[in-house]
């Protein structure tokens, strides 16, 4: 398997790992825990939005950094700055300033984290195994994400919040340990034409921030109701979820790095939006929503290789990696912020959790819209052996 060949990407594959057991852990009772915590879900929901808009604000300082530094530097601050927001989380008691902290900490963290991990992987990935590349880490990703959440669940039950998310920050600052073996990556003074190139991609991400909103945001706040407000319960329907994506992880890939990427658009947007159709009313039985959970996994293995393959591979085609990355991740601030917002007001208005679910289509509409124009763009990966 030539793609398992670049040690490089199977250090950050590595870390990835282990930074998806913390995610997978903690991580996925973020929204859980703020409304046991007596936020109600419009509030959730608005605190999400005000996050992004911080990342939006914040992250034009990334690019003096980088230039300064270089990525490398960046992705090992951004994780232990991201680890630093789960102490906090358990300090949340309803609305006020431990709220407030802990949106300012993820702000920041994640600024810096995601931009610079998403240049990182794209400078030093390989263009014709991008598919695998990225397959295979999301098919990691899935497999520690069996264990994970069964263990927050029960940690949070048994042995509290401060323990549960402290165990969290300690893997999440642990992750950054296969970064000391990864080479530095240098970030130009200047880059004619940069953020001209980075439309593409700001476009695509912000499409696909509108959708995270309802697939992700507000299904968490309805699969959560659904299982009686039960943090082990919703630690096993992740689990469960999880086996699913290990089953389904490495499928697509192999499909789009053999030239098929605008067919793979198709399949990807088609089951994200069944499976966003079949959310809107599955979180009233629990049994139906743990199914609809499930149905998420392979959702994961197949649209976010599609998705990515297509930004990573515009990116390092840019005249900047970085400055594509920072004004992409702007584009997935502003859908994102805005759909959360959206989806905050209609259930202040008293609609279901279902309308803030499927305003998500939107976003998968246009994803498809723009993914089979980059892939259209694209000539079919030579075959390496």
């Amino acid at each position: 398997m030539a793609f398992f060949r670049n040690t490089t990407v199977n250090l950050l594959n590595l870390h990835y790992g282990i930074h998806a057991l913390a995610l997978s852990g903690g991580g996925a009772f973020f929204a859980a825990f703020l409304l046991k915590a007596g936020v109600p879900a419009h509030g959730v929901l608005t605190a999400m939005a005000a996050i992004l808009i911080g990342r939006f604000l914040i992250r034009p300082a990334i690019l003096p950094l980088g230039r300064r530094f270089g990525l490398k530097p960046l992705v090992i601050v951004g994780t232990i700055i991201t680890a630093m927001q789960y102490p906090l989380l358990a300090e949340v008691h309803g609305v006020g300033w431990p709220l407030f902290a802990l949106c300012a900490f993820s702000s920041v963290g994640d600024t810096f984290y995601w931009t610079a991990y998403h240049a990182y992987f794209a400078s030093l990935g390989d263009a014709e195994h991008r598919g695998h590349q990225i397959s295979a880490r999301e098919a990691a990703s899935a497999l520690v994400g069996i264990a994970a959440p069964l263990l927050t669940g029960w940690a949070l039950v048994t042995l509290g919040p401060r323990f549960a998310f402290g165990a969290t920050c300690l893997v999440l600052i642990l992750s950054a340990a296969p970064l000391l073996w990864t080479p530095n990556v240098a970030i130009a003074d200047e880059a004619p034409n940069a953020l001209r190139a980075a439309i593409p991609g700001v476009l695509l991400f912000a499409a696909d921030g509108w959708t995270a909103m309802g697939y992700v945001f507000v299904w968490q706040i309805a699969l959560f109701g659904a299982l009686k407000e039960s943090f082990t319960s919703f630690g096993g329907a992740m689990a469960f979820a999880a086996i699913v994506g290990v089953v389904s992880g490495l499928v697509l890939g192999r499909f789009i790095d053999a030239g098929h990427g605008r067919r793979a658009v198709w399949l990807a947007c088609g089951v994200m939006a069944a499976t966003i159709l079949a959310r809107t009313g599955a979180y009233l039985h629990p049994a139906t929503a743990i199914l609809a959970n499930a149905a998420g996994a392979v959702v994961v293995g197949l649209y976010t290789p599609t998705m990515m393959t297509a930004v990573y591979n515009l990116s390092k085609r840019s005249p900047c990696v970085l400055r594509f990355h920072i004004a992409a991740e702007g584009g997935w601030d502003a859908g994102g912020a805005s759909a959360c917002l959206l989806a905050a007001g209609l259930i202040w208005a008293g609609a279901p959790l279902s309308a803030a679910i499927a305003v998500s289509l939107l976003g998968t509409a246009a994803a498809f819209v723009l993914l089979r124009r980059a892939y259209g763009a694209e000539q079919p990966a030579p075959q390496m052996t």
